[in-house]
């Protein structure tokens, strides 16, 4: 078993492949976008990372965006340190129920924006919702709400 495996069992138990639907509020809780997902998790052991998430978006009017995130396991953390973000992942040690990863992260399209995202999964690994926080110039100014169900385990 891989250290990324060992040391995070609950994110290794989110390898496969989810679908979901983001939705985006500004400060004043207005819905500001919608939009669907199907993200596509996996442990890369022997691979220059140790973990790739392939994200594929997709909006009403037919937009399609497509974003690929890797991390190296590291000093308790999964680290984001290229391609589009920096920053990191760990499991929230204090959950006595261990079903809560936290993430810390920038966009390197939006250096000054920082986004703090919790990650809550169900019982059974089989559906989990996310919340992102968008902080610029340190004020909350985004909130993005994350509903996902685990449509295969294996990401394949």
């Amino acid at each position: 078993m891989n250290a990324l495996a060992t040391h995070m069992p609950l994110l290794a138990r989110q390898e496969g492949v989810w679908e979901g639907v983001y939705r985006c509020y500004d400060y004043h809780g207005n819905k500001v976008d919608e939009h669907a997902s199907k993200l596509t998790c996996r442990l890369t052991p022997g691979s220059d990372f140790d973990y790739h998430q392939s994200n594929e978006y997709r909006w009403a009017d037919g937009r399609v965006e497509n974003r690929e995130f890797k991390g190296r396991y590291r000093d308790g953390r999964l680290r984001f340190e290229d391609g589009p973000i920096d920053g990191w992942a760990a499991e929230d040690s204090l959950d006595p129920d261990r079903l809560t990863l936290l993430l810390q992260w920038r966009r390197r399209d939006e250096p000054t924006t920082r986004f703090y995202e919790m990650i809550q999964v169900d019982d059974a690994c089989r559906q989990r919702s996310r919340v992102w926080q968008w902080i610029r110039d340190g004020r909350i100014f985004l909130r993005t709400l994350i509903d996902e169900h685990k449509v295969a385990d294996d990401w394949r």
